[in-house]
């Protein structure tokens, strides 16, 4: 599903990864963690894919929302978790988006 975010400017978290074969709660703690983002002040949406490569955007108002998501315990235990067992590699990206255009059907 597409997010339906507000008119530009927001923000963009872009996470992309590639796993390990190890599962051990993976599945239930991205869940978890798609579950507690939303709640978050400041979060505006997510869309996320894996077919091998798996990409995961989440939208928020501003650059301290991030921060405060970053720095949620149960979403540092999941971060650490995942550098240590879930993830062969990974980057995060943030951006600004400046504008954002579409239609739907």
């Amino acid at each position: 599903m597409i997010a339906q975010t507000p008119d530009p400017p927001y923000y963009a978290v872009i996470f992309t990864n590639i796993r390990t074969d190890i599962q051990d709660h993976y599945t239930q703690t991205a869940e978890e963690m798609i579950h507690l983002a939303q709640q978050q002040p400041g979060y505006l949406g997510h869309e996320s894919v894996r077919d091998g490569l798996g990409i995961t955007i989440s939208y928020w108002e501003s650059l301290e929302a991030i921060k405060n998501w970053k720095m949620n315990s149960d979403h540092q235990l999941a971060q650490k978790n995942g550098k240590e067992k879930w993830y062969k590699a990974y980057k995060t990206r943030i951006a600004r988006v400046e504008r954002d255009y579409g239609f739907e059907v």
